[in-house]
């Protein structure tokens, strides 16, 4: 499973260690927190309901047949607490639910059940942030100020900023479906963190882009970090996580296997990954 570690990065474009501050208060509180996709047609894994009633059966005539329905548990009793100051990592292998917990707790998907608080409206950032690919960037930058919560005279003022941080050149004045992937990714991170958020969410933000502008935004994480914000980083690259992060949340198929130092948890996880030890392993670290 080691196609789950990123290796690639270099240990010297890594940013300083973070650095271990007073913890301020709870900023996130998530309470045996469960996320559960319903998957129409699917007729392996998971648990399927596919009874249908004699009354299901005589209104659904006439009708496409979907197949059954099956409940596909992405999260699973996930609790923990964050406080502001403290910048989260997040580890596990693909299919984990380490996205979906990043958009429960950003308010983009419902829990089946628990709770989720927040002292702010968290913020998402990914690489996958949605634009709109026929405005120019400049028009992007207005529109995503905007969705932010900053006014009109704010968000032009801040157009030059955002263009400079994204290094985009004269490309500012060009649609974005003429940009490349890295271009595009720097600008929603640019936009992303115009202002400073309580609460940063960042979904492989990073995994774009060449040394310098990782070392730019790696900057700009900790700025917001340091101004009493609370930061959640997910990422395959463990070197990043250490780099970044003063903790580590580690999932396993939903459910919370670790939750500590990120030192103890990146140790044990990379173990894990690389056959060493077994998921039961992590338990000992909660």
């Amino acid at each position: 499973m080691t196609e789950d570690i990123d290796y690639e990065i270099d240990p010297e474009n890594l940013p300083e260690r973070a650095e271990r501050t007073t913890l301020g208060p709870p900023s996130v509180v998530v309470d045996d927190l469960h996320i559960t996709y319903r998957v129409f047609g699917a007729r392996r894994g998971g648990t399927t309901q596919n009874k249908k009633s004699l009354w299901d059966k005589m209104i659904s005539v006439g009708r496409p047949d979907t197949g059954p329905i099956t409940q596909v548990p992405a999260v699973r009793g996930i609790s923990f607490v964050a406080h502001h100051g403290e910048s989260i990592g997040i580890l596990g292998t693909n299919g984990s639910g380490k996205s979906t917990l990043l958009r429960a707790v950003a308010g983009l998907l419902p829990p089946t059940s628990g709770r989720v608080f927040t002292s702010a409206e968290p913020e998402l950032l990914g690489v996958n942030a949605a634009m709109l690919p026929r405005l120019t960037g400049e028009r992007n930058i207005v529109i995503g100020g905007l969705a932010l919560g900053l006014n009109a005279k704010d968000v032009k003022a801040n157009v030059p900023k955002v263009a400079d941080f994204a290094e985009l050149g004269d490309f500012l004045y060009l649609p974005m479906s003429s940009y490349s992937s890295g271009m595009a990714s720097r600008l929603r991170f640019a936009i992303s963190t115009i202002r400073t958020p309580e609460i940063l969410m960042i979904d492989e933000a990073l995994a774009t882009g060449d040394a310098s502008f990782r070392k730019k935004s790696t900057a700009r994480i900790e700025e917001i970090r340091s101004e009493a914000g609370t930061v959640f980083f997910v990422s395959h690259s463990l070197a990043s996580i250490r780099a970044m992060c003063t903790r580590a949340l580690w999932i396993d198929k939903g459910v919370l296997v670790a939750d500590g130092d990120v030192d103890v948890v990146a140790d044990a996880y990379q173990a894990y990954v690389e056959g060493r030890t077994d998921a039961s392993s992590g338990a000992k670290l909660k």
